[in-house]
């Protein structure tokens, strides 16, 4: 299971920097972000965790694992070249939330066709799932698959390059890293209608993508 941990995080690393493209322009300040200070402190508190057992109600696997991912959202927002970006290659049309880069906003709930990647001028925080979707599970050799009952927000930290893919096998839609943040209804400021696939479907794609 740490073999598989560890492949995880240079996978997740390798694929930001095969994806993200060289720009001309600075790279984005993300040790400035409220997620960087978020990461700092969850990091330092489960440190302290890791170091006083009794004083934690979590498993020391559990500080373990939580340690490791919250490591590596840290070295993505102090190397990462790029802001977020988003790739369907999901086979239909996918939600998505972003945000233009230059502006301290919410993201605004968008809707990206199959085989594009959203603009790098915008960040892409997370995606949108809507109900009745089957959800494969983004942890190493987990293969359960969950069916939504409920709308969710799924929120990625910034600089990551997540790619959505669908299983033929199962038709769970299959993510490459792991949220930071699962939102329901009445959990976030983000719009959270209530759709479904065919909703989904039957959106005009409106999100900005790469050239």
């Amino acid at each position: 299971m740490k073999l598989c941990k560890s492949l995880l995080i240079v996978f997740t690393i390798l694929i930001n920097l095969l994806i993200a493209q060289p720009s001309w322009a600075d790279p984005p300040k993300l040790t400035q972000t409220p997620e960087y200070m978020e990461v700092n402190q969850s990091l330092n508190e489960l440190i302290q965790a890791k170091n006083s057992p009794e004083s934690t109600e979590y498993k020391p696997e559990e500080i373990e694992q939580k340690i490791g991912e919250l490591t590596l959202q840290k070295y993505i927002l102090e190397t990462a070249l790029e802001w977020s970006q988003c790739h369907n290659l999901t086979g239909q049309t996918l939600g998505v939330y972003i945000h233009k880069v230059k502006k301290t906003q919410e993201p605004t709930l968008y809707y990206l066709e199959n085989g594009k990647t959203t603009d790098d001028e915008w960040n892409c925080d997370g995606i949108y799932l809507p109900t009745g979707i089957k959800l494969a599970s983004s942890i190493p050799g987990d293969t359960q698959v969950q069916d939504l009952t409920e709308p969710l927000a799924l929120k990625i930290i910034p600089g990551t390059q997540l790619i959505a893919t669908n299983n033929p096998q199962s038709g769970a839609l299959e993510l490459n890293i792991r949220p930071t943040k699962v939102f329901k209804t009445g959990e976030t400021p983000w719009i959270l209608p209530n759709l479904t696939s065919a909703n989904i479907s039957n959106q005009i794609p409106n999100a900005p993508i790469e050239d």
